[in-house]
């Protein structure tokens, strides 16, 4: 199996369910082993099958551009929930059939209202809600069940009609020849549209849509571990369907705000931080800030600038356990800058004991350290 699934689907990652739909129904045409006799037409089938599979639903979508293959098991599909026949077959029947099973039944969609659209929004976090969980209100405007009609499209006191053309199917089928043979294809009713009803007479508030536009305000739970980039959906709080149709999801895209501190890499959290010459060469004691509060930071004696010090269980909860991740802090020794001739003699007398060789001081600098400690 290839590693990347657009790759299979010969679609962009940022490609719309539609544009992937339509690739695979194309490619399905071309692989089917009924149409192609290529030994290895076959295994290609199956394996855009499963790409398809993965890439068509969201969630999946999102666990495989996280995790890869391995976060949506790659082998899953078979009696999964496509049915017992594999992944996708009811979009084979769509390449070959036009929507209908291969011999006139068996494959056809019910009719009924269509489901409402999946609606995205962004939320902007800070670093310590990412970190920690929070509850966060999100607004947006988008179509809601009229509450004049309840959704119907009729005007109170009416209610929707069941078509005459379909019989409330919200499909129609129709036989047509091909080199196969007689071919029963069906596809949505051109009166009602696919909904199984017509309305007669509408309402005045929504025209018959049974939804209208309005804001809505919801609230998101943003568990802890979240990363930025991170996607919650939330069930059921989409656009609402046309004359009755279940609502769509609402998918909330986080962007978490950078730490002035701190910066994340996986679980851990990682900082740099500077100490003079002193404390790295005698040891410290340091107060040291991290996000649970303040926690001893112990320096030993000799500590050299890249030296890691790791504070366990101060990094980032893990979204799916209870475990958390580290903080690893980096000391970074800062050597003085500008010296007072006081510091400067200090530093020459340290210098000559250690024997180390160190650049002469001008004439004028020595004369005023000589005059700092008459």
């Amino acid at each position: 199996m290839a590693a990347d699934y657009y790759e299979l689907l010969g679609v962009s990652r940022s490609a719309s369910t539609d544009e992937i739909k339509r690739a695979y129904r194309r490619m399905a045409r071309e692989l089917h082993p009924d149409t192609n006799a290529d030994p290895s037409a076959e295994e290609r089938f199956k394996e855009i099958a499963v790409a398809y599979e993965t890439l068509s639903d969201p969630a999946r979508r999102r666990r495989y551009d996280t995790f890869g293959p391995e976060g949506v098991g790659a082998g899953a599909g078979a009696g999964g929930a496509n049915g017992p026949f594999g992944p996708g077959l009811g979009d084979i029947f769509d390449a070959f059939f036009g929507g209908a099973g291969p011999f006139g039944g068996g494959a056809t969609r019910s009719g009924g209202p269509p489901r409402g659209a999946d609606m995205e929004v962004a939320l902007d976090l800070e670093f310590e809600d990412a970190v920690f969980g929070a509850s966060r209100e999100v607004q947006i405007r988008l179509p809601v069940t009229c509450p004049t009609c309840d959704g119907s499209g009729a005007r109170p006191g009416t209610s929707p009609t069941t078509c005459g053309e379909c019989g409330g199917a919200g499909q129609v089928r129709r036989v047509r020849q091909s080199i196969l043979g007689q071919m029963v294809t069906a596809g949505p009713c051109p009166r009602c549209g696919g909904r199984g009803s017509v309305v007669s007479q509408p309402c005045s508030d929504c025209r018959g849509e049974g939804r209208r536009t309005e804001a809505r305000t919801w609230n998101v739970d943003i568990p802890p571990g979240v990363d930025h980039g991170s996607t919650l959906r939330l069930a059921g709080r989409g656009a609402a369907g046309v004359q009755g149709g279940a609502n769509g999801d609402l998918y909330v895209h986080l962007r978490v705000q950078p730490h002035e501190r701190f910066q994340r890499s996986g679980y851990d959290l990682v900082h740099e931080v500077h100490i003079p010459v002193t404390q790295a060469s005698l040891g410290a004691h340091l107060a040291y800030e991290t996000l649970d509060g303040t926690e001893e930071l112990v320096i030993p004696a000799g500590t050299q600038t890249g030296r890691v010090f790791r504070l366990r269980g101060r990094g980032v909860p893990h979204l799916e356990g209870r475990a958390r991740g580290d903080l690893l802090v980096t000391v970074v020794v800062d050597a003085p800058v500008e010296l007072s001739p006081v510091e400067e003699e200090l530093l020459r007398r340290l210098a000559a004991e250690r024997g180390d060789d160190v650049a002469p001081p001008d004439a004028g600098l020595l004369s005023r350290i000589r005059g700092a400690f008459k």
